[in-house]
């Protein structure tokens, strides 16, 4: 996983939305819960200003993979569900939810959201990028 560098930054005066397009597995919560905000026909694809910040940061917790993230100018960001949850899919790759520290090869990370591989074939472990059986 490259890190933080392949993260793009969407600004407006009141949040930032944060996307990293490795870890997105195309679920499109975001474009269904906020297609004016959301759309991969446009570019930008993401204009975090179509949106109140407050219904954008509820669209962008959906987002299962933790692809999307959002950072308030208040300096409010995504507080962690509790209390953590694993889900295997079909396939087994982890879905996890809650506070969490992921360990990197470029070091720990601060998490949300995020779907992690199961298979051991991911280009990006730990995350699920759907190169293995696991993402398919």
């Amino acid at each position: 996983m490259s890190g933080a560098s392949d993260r793009k930054a969407y600004r407006t005066e009141s949040i930032t939305v944060t996307f990293e397009a490795g870890r997105c597995l195309h679920a499109a919560a975001c474009v269904h819960g906020l297609p004016e905000v959301f759309d991969t026909t446009r570019r930008p694809w993401i204009q975090p200003d179509r949106a109140a910040a407050d219904r954008l940061a509820e669209v962008v917790r959906r987002c299962p993979s933790g692809a999307l993230q959002y950072e308030r100018a208040d300096g409010g960001t995504e507080a962690a569900d509790g209390p953590t949850t694993i889900t295997r899919g079909s396939t087994g790759q982890l879905t996890v939810r809650g506070e969490l520290r992921v360990d990197t090869p470029h070091g720990p990370r601060a998490e949300t959201r995020v779907v992690l591989c199961g298979c051991g074939q991911s280009r990006l472990q730990p995350y699920c990028d759907h190169a293995g059986p696991c993402g398919r």
